[in-house]
C-alpha cells in the first residue's frame, strides 16, 4: 500500500499540535476558529520562481503537490512513497533499479509510469534544460525504464548514498522540464497561482491516498518580515514563520502558540574576494573574533546553537568536533598584526593603504538577517574592522548567507566549500578541502566517506571561505485548531509548500 496507508496510526496520537484553520482571505478570529474547520490560510517569506522539481523547487521533498519515490520519515530516514521498496542497487553500485506502485495517477489524470521518473531525471541531467539541482546529479549517467513500472538509475561511479537523490517529485513525462506548475501525484494540486500574491492548493482528486481532510490550503507571499507579524496579529493568516527575536512577542497573541524545530539552516556571512575579505588572514582572524553564543543570544534570541562549518550537528558521524574556532580576540589581533594590518588612530586597522572597512548586506526586510548583520559589524568594531549592515548589496558585498541539509552530508557542504561549487558565490577554492570533499564523495566505505568529510572540515578551518556562525531553530507562529504536525529537522528551504510544521499537512485533523 501506498504512504498513507501505511503510515503508522502512532504517528498521529503522538504528534504535537499546530496549525490553524480560516476563512479566505481575511478570516474572523472571534475563538481562534471557524466554522467548516475545512481551510487554512498560511503565509510564506519567499514565492518560488517555478513550483516545477525539474527546476529547483522542494529539492528534498515533502511538497504538498509532489511525491518522490522517496520520502523522510520525521527521524529523518528513507522510505519508500511511489516505489514499491527501496531502491535496490546492483552489484558493483553502479545502478540502481526502482519499482513503482501501480494505479497512482497524477493529477491530470495520467497513470505514473517509469517513463515518468526516467524522463525526469534525464531532463535534471540535460544541459539545455539548466536545471539548478544538475550538479548533485554528477555521478548519474542516465535513467532507463526497463518497463511499465520499473526504472534503473545508471552511474558513473558508484555512490552509496544515491537514495537521498530520489526523494525529488514526479512530474508526467508529458510536461515541459520548464513549465512552472506540472501536475503532480501529492495530495494537492494548484488551482490558482497569482504571481506576487499567494498560490491555492486544493485536494488532488486522482490521489491514491487517503483525501486530506484541509480542502483548501492558500499560501500567501509576505516577504516583509513586520508586515507577516502584523497580519498574523489581525487574524489574516493560521500560520507564519516568525523571525528569532520576535518569537516571544508573536506568542503574546491571541490564540496562538509558538512551534520551534530543530534545523540544519545556517547563518553565515560570505566573504568576497576584495583588498579586504578576500585577504586570508582577514578571514580567519573574523572567525577567531566573533563570539557567536552572544550573536545568537542578541539577533536570534537565543535560537540556535554555534556553527563554524556548514556541516551540521544532525549528522553527528560526519561532523569534526576539532574542527572550531575558540571566542579569542586577542588571537585575531595577532594574526591581523602580523598579516600588517595595523590599527590607526581611530582603532580601525589599514594595510598598504587598505582601511579594513567593508559592508555586510542583507535582504530587505529580512529582520533575522537584519539583526544578524548589526551583530557581527558591531562585535567586528573590537577588533579593528569598520563594518557596515546594508539592505541589499551588490555581488561584490559580504552577504548573510543561509543554506544547509540534515539529510546528506554530501549535499550539506560540497557545493558550499568546492571549488566551482553551485553555492559557492564568492569564489572560495582551498585545494586541501576540494581533495577531501572529493574522496568522501566516491567513497564506498561508510567510515572512510566520514573520515574524509573530518579531514575536509580539519582543513576549512585553516583557510575559511565564509564566516558560519550559527544552525538556526525555525520558528512559527500558528492557531491550534488542528493536530497532526511531527517535529522534524528540517533543510533551509522551508515553508508551507515544503517542510515547515505544514510538512505532513494531508494528515491533519480537526481538533
Amino acid at each position: 500500500m501506498l504512504r498513507r496507508l501505511l503510515l503508522s496510526v502512532c504517528l498521529l496520537t503522538a504528534a504535537v499540535v499546530v496549525a490553524a484553520c480560516t476563512g479566505d482571505p481575511a478570516p474572523s478570529r472571534s475563538g481562534g476558529t471557524v466554522d467548516d474547520n475545512t481551510t487554512i490560510t498560511v503565509a510564506a517569506s519567499t514565492e518560488p520562481a517555478s513550483l516545477n522539481p525539474v527546476q529547483g523547487f522542494a529539492p528534498y521533498g515533502s511538497s504538498r503537490m509532489y511525491d518522490g519515490l522517496l520520502t523522510y520519515n520525521a527521524g529523518r530516514s528513507l522510505r519508500p512513497l511511489l516505489a514499491t521498496d527501496m531502491p535496490l542497487p546492483s552489484p558493483d553500485g553502479k545502478s540502481w533499479t526502482v519499482k513503482l506502485h501501480q494505479r497512482v495517477h497524477f493529477a491530470d489524470g495520467s497513470p505514473l509510469t517509469a517513463a515518468d521518473v526516467a524522463a525526469e531525471y534525464n531532463a535534471v541531467l540535460n544541459p539545455a534544460v539548466k536545471s539548478p539541482l544538475r550538479p548533485d546529479f554528477d555521478m548519474l549517467a542516465g535513467a532507463v525504464a526497463v518497463d511499465d513500472l520499473t526504472v534503473r538509475f545508471d552511474l558513473s561511479f558508484p555512490f552509496p548514498s544515491f537514495p537521498t537523490r530520489l526523494v525529488l517529485g514526479i512530474i508526467p513525462h508529458t510536461a515541459a522540464p520548464t513549465d512552472p506548475r506540472p501536475p503532480g501525484t501529492g495530495a494537492y494540486t494548484v488551482t490558482a497561482w497569482d504571481k506576487g500574491k499567494q498560490v491555492v492548493l486544493s485536494p488532488n482528486k486522482h490521489y491514491y491516498g487517503v483525501p486530506p481532510k484541509i480542502v483548501k490550503m492558500t499560501v500567501v507571499f509576505v516577504p516583509d518580515d513586520a508586515s507577516r507579524i502584523a497580519r498574523m496579529k489581525a487574524g489574516d493568516f493560521d500560520g507564519i514563520e516568525v523571525p528569532q527575536q520576535q518569537a516571544v512577542a508573536v506568542a503574546k497573541f491571541d490564540n496562538v502558540k509558538m512551534v520551534t524545530e530543530d534545523s540544519a539552516d545556517y547563518r553565515a556571512v560570505s566573504l568576497p574576494a576584495g583588498p579586504v575579505t578576500g585577504d586570508r588572514a582577514v578571514r580567519l582572524a573574523l572567525n577567531f573574533a566573533v563570539d557567536r553564543k552572544d550573536l545568537i543570544g542578541t539577533a536570534l534570541g537565543g535560537k540556535g546553537t554555534p556553527a563554524y562549518t556548514p556541516m551540521p550537528d544532525s549528522l553527528p558521524e560526519f561532523v569534526d568536533p576539532a574542527a572550531t574556532y575558540r571566542f579569542d580576540r586577542a588571537a585575531a589581533g595577532r594574526i591581523l598584526d602580523q598579516a600588517g594590518w595595523v590599527a590607526g588612530p581611530d582603532g580601525i586597522r589599514s594595510h598598504g593603504g587598505v582601511r579594513a572597512a567593508f559592508s555586510v548586506g542583507y535582504p530587505a526586510g529580512d529582520l533575522d538577517r537584519k539583526a544578524i548583520a548589526q551583530a557581527f559589524a558591531t562585535q567586528l568594531r573590537a577588533v579593528g574592522f569598520d563594518v557596515t549592515a546594508v539592505a541589499g548589496g551588490g555581488p561584490d558585498t559580504a552577504q548573510v548567507v543561509s543554506g544547509g541539509n540534515p539529510f546528506d552530508p554530501d549535499l550539506a557542504v560540497r557545493s558550499v566549500l568546492h571549488t566551482g561549487g553551485a553555492d559557492n558565490t564568492t569564489g572560495y577554492s582551498d585545494s586541501a578541502v576540494d581533495a577531501a570533499l572529493d574522496n568522501a564523495h566516491k567513497a564506498t566505505d561508510p567510515a572512510a566517506r566520514a573520515t574524509a568529510f573530518r579531514a575536509a572540515q580539519r582543513a576549512y578551518i585553516g583557510d575559511p571561505g565564509l564566516v558560519t556562525l550559527a544552525f538556526v531553530t525555525h520558528t512559527y507562529a500558528v492557531h491550534d485548531n488542528w493536530s497532526g504536525s511531527v517535529a522534524i529537522t528540517e533543510p533551509s528551504v522551508h515553508g508551507p509548500l515544503a517542510w515547515g510544521p505544514w510538512w505532513n499537512v494531508e494528515l491533519w485533523t480537526a481538533r
